[in-house]
């Protein structure tokens, strides 16, 4: 069980004494919860750091999220990659949404425990977050991507004040481009092996859509 935030540090040298404390308590809480609720497969919660927390912070790689930026996590599923770039980024508010009622019940002690007020949790479907405005939608690969497109297209913000135009940004594994095609969006295909050393990122993308 990877219980140790090193890794994380490795990559994210500039985390404060607070956020190091804030995503080591974090693993507790998932390893605790887990055993309650199947947040994370039983074999992935051995590579909970890799796999969960430092995927989710891939996003910071690709960019970082100006004071004021709203996102909003579509399938958080256990708050995946919203509560750890909640974490890394204090000063942007973060919506998480997902359909299935007790990740979210567990999403919403995870964020009382830690006191994250950057972070609000509900049990909904994209397609029933009406007149909401985010600057970037994000994801870990809940469908595909035309899918998503159509749930989320009405969300996205024309106020841009990120490096990066405002749009989706998705974490994906394999080959997007047919699944890119289909959008009609234009893109941008960030490889985080580029970034990580490690094998499971060998083939993993941050997909930025707008």
């Amino acid at each position: 069980m990877q219980k140790s935030i090193d890794l994380v540090i490795s990559y994210f040298p500039e985390l404060t004494e607070k956020q190091i404390q804030l995503f080591d308590r974090a693993i507790e809480l998932y390893v605790d919860w887990n055993t309650k609720v199947n947040l994370i497969s039983r074999n992935d919660m051995e590579n909970l750091v890799e796999r969960h927390i430092l995927h989710s912070l891939s996003i910071a790689k690709v960019i970082q999220f100006v004071p004021g930026t709203k996102i909003m996590d579509v399938g958080t599923g256990g708050g995946f990659p919203g509560i750890p770039l909640a974490i890394l980024f204090p000063e942007v508010d973060f919506y998480l949404i997902d359909t299935i009622g007790k990740k979210i019940k567990v999403v919403q002690d995870i964020v009382e425990s830690l006191q994250l007020k950057n972070v609000k949790a509900e049990q909904k479907r994209a397609e029933d977050v009406k007149n909401q405005q985010f600057d970037f939608v994000v994801s870990r690969a809940v469908t595909r991507l035309p899918d998503f497109v159509n749930w989320v297209k009405y969300n996205i913000s024309k106020k841009q004040k990120n490096s990066l135009r405002n749009g989706i940004l998705y974490i994906k594994g394999g080959d997007v481009l047919e699944e890119i095609a289909y959008t009609g969006k234009k893109y941008s295909i960030i490889e985080l092996s580029g970034f990580f050393k490690e094998p499971f990122f060998e083939t993993k993308k941050v997909i930025h859509l707008y």
